[in-house]
């Protein structure tokens, strides 16, 4: 597809599902940047829903960088235990807050280069930190965005970071953010990876996937 085409198809997509998920935004709870890093960190192969569980007494035990810094890795593990893979995710947090407190004075730097450069960061944690808690436009390329933004066409690429480009080409700079959080909940809620429910997809025409489905149903019926 030619570019023009795909800018046109992006906006239409934001638009019928802006009203399909008017209130797209992250379901991780949080209240500060750190909150938000470390939920981030615990979602991977995890629901929202069991993060934001365990998450109400964590964030209630730890309130600094230098609080998860200096727990014995043991202790912290067993906190985490519900959102599975605990101990590669303590060894990642407690990682990446040492490094806070002795390169960045306890706080979450508020630009990608410092943010990627912290152990077990990568551009989809630090884009969503920008976005969310800075204001920072970008894209953030999870299982669901990569999924979805392949099956539309906007993309042919497998490389988080070479989708993430890809989109960044089509999508208005301004709804970077908004785009991504849309993605993410259509993934979830309709275009399922296992069945997707074309029939119930508002973006069906905007989509390779759904115009080459409608095109299988008609030449079944």
């Amino acid at each position: 597809m030619e570019k023009g085409w795909d800018e046109k198809r992006v906006r239409q997509i934001i638009d019928l599902l802006g009203s399909e998920y008017p209130n797209a935004k992250t379901a991780l709870h949080f209240i500060n940047p750190l909150e938000l890093l470390v939920a981030t960190v615990l979602s991977a192969q995890c629901t929202d829903e069991r993060v934001n569980k365990v998450t109400r007494d964590l964030f209630r035990k730890y309130r600094s960088a230098g609080d998860y810094a200096g727990v014995d890795l043991a202790e912290l593990e067993d906190d985490i235990r519900p959102t599975g893979f605990f101990r590669n995710k303590a060894k990642a947090i407690k990682g990446f807050s040492a490094e806070l407190v002795e390169k960045f004075n306890g706080k979450v730097p508020d630009n990608l280069e410092d943010l990627v450069s912290l152990s077990g960061i990568g551009r989809k944690t630090a884009n969503l930190v920008l976005g969310e808690i800075f204001g920072i436009p970008g894209i953030v390329v999870d299982t669901h965005v990569l999924r979805v933004s392949r099956l539309i066409g906007l993309t042919k690429n497998t490389d988080p970071t070479k989708v993430e480009f890809d989109l960044m080409e089509v999508v208005p700079k301004d709804q970077w953010i908004r785009f991504s959080n849309l993605l993410i909940l259509h993934g979830r809620s309709i275009c399922i990876a296992r069945k997707p429910r074309h029939g119930e997809c508002k973006i069906v025409d905007l989509c390779d996937e759904g115009i080459w489905w409608k095109e299988e149903v008609r030449s079944n019926s």
